[in-house]
């Protein structure tokens, strides 16, 4: 089941006047990048990941939309709740997109039809066309998905699977990017019926391991399983600057932002982390990172300390900087613990109050004063 322009989809319930119109979600400056696009828009040739700039080009009466993540991940978690009340087993494979294995519904209820009656209640429960695709492994359930939008269903039968997929371009087949299209494409081979006629040894020798993966592909095989639950290694933020910039304090004002709101989400999710990086792209693209390993914690003055050290110590060339990135890793499942030499009751409290602020009213409604100089 996937979600049809999820974003897009989201500021149209927001608001009304968006309907029927070119609307692209994504950053405003001149370095912006298209994050999602209505249909409409895409009737220009826009498209996710594409320059801002090239999409005004292809489409000047588009409406931008900076886009909203709290928003996006409510209206998620909406979708999700409503699966996992009906759903046996289920796979939250991204904010948009949800796996569902029905192995065995089939003796009790017809697989399609349920399938039906569960994709309804989702757009009458929260307003947000949904497209599935139904068939007996992920990948051919993914693939009929993607030619079942926007907000449609598709069922491929056991046995149909390479009557379905023959027609198609390689390029539906998940998991090949632009570099294997064009590599397959000086091979001759743009169907995936010719794909399908390619010996996997010849493949394997062009491809490495994923020419195996790819001959299977082209067959509709598929072995990978519903995973229910995947245990998150990291989470990081980047911040990508309109301009190259050699300005420490707003960088560091940035990067104390980006640590805060990560530790945020650490202690939402009862996380801990052992290891803090960050991250320096140049204005040359060059690209340094420094990690250090840290006691198991989530409290950001710590994280913030830990963080700004690691930026002095990585920061050594004195050139522009185009991008500052964070991340913590070697997570576990814990709760922050107190410190009993360096907390303070005020310190606590502080904490406490902050968190609850964003979580009633959202992550960035309450900031460090310096984030506003």
């Amino acid at each position: 089941m996937d979600l049809d322009a999820f974003f897009v989809s989201v500021e149209c319930l927001k608001n009304s006047a968006f309907l029927g119109k070119p609307l692209i979600i994504g950053g405003t400056s001149n370095r912006g990048v298209v994050s999602s696009c209505s249909y409409e828009a895409r009737k220009h040739g826009v498209h996710s990941a594409m320059p801002m700039k090239m999409a005004l080009r292809l489409c000047p009466q588009a409406i931008i939309v900076r886009g909203d993540m709290d928003s996006y991940s409510y209206y998620s978690n909406m979708v999700t709740e409503v699966i996992r009340e009906d759903a046996p087993l289920f796979e939250k494979a991204s904010v948009d997109e949800f796996y569902l294995d029905l192995t065995g519904m089939d003796r009790y209820f017809g697989c399609y039809g349920w399938s039906i009656e569960l994709r309804q209640k989702i757009i009458r429960e929260t307003g947000l066309p949904i497209s599935f695709g139904l068939s007996a492994n992920k990948m051919v359930s993914k693939v009929g998905t993607g030619e079942s939008k926007p907000n449609g269903t598709r069922q491929i039968l056991h046995g149909k699977e390479k009557e379905f997929l023959f027609p198609l371009s390689v390029k539906k087949i998940p998991g090949i990017g632009k570099q294997t299209y064009k590599k397959l494409s000086f091979m001759g081979v743009r169907k995936i019926q010719t794909l399908s006629k390619i010996p996997a040894r010849l493949l394997e020798r062009e491809f490495g391991k994923f020419g195996v993966k790819l001959a299977e592909k082209s067959q509709g095989i598929d072995h990978a399983q519903v995973v229910p639950y995947c245990e998150k290694k990291s989470i990081s933020k980047e911040r990508t600057f309109t301009e190259d910039t050699l300005n420490l304090n707003y960088i560091r004002n940035i990067l104390r932002k980006m640590v805060d709101l990560l530790a945020y989400e650490l202690r939402s999710s009862e996380k801990l982390c052992s290891c803090i990086t960050v991250k320096i792209r140049y204005a040359d693209f060059n690209t340094y990172t420094k990690q250090r390993r840290i006691a198991y914690t989530a409290n950001d003055d710590v994280l913030l300390e830990h963080a700004l050290e690691i930026f002095k110590s990585l920061y050594a060339r004195r050139q522009l900087i185009r991008l500052i990135g964070v991340k913590y890793s070697g997570l576990v499942t814990g709760s922050y613990q107190i410190s009993l030499f360096d907390d303070t009751l005020h310190s606590i409290s502080l904490l406490e109050q902050k968190d609850w602020i964003r979580k009633r009213f959202g992550a960035h409604k309450i900031l460090r004063a310096s984030y506003l100089k």
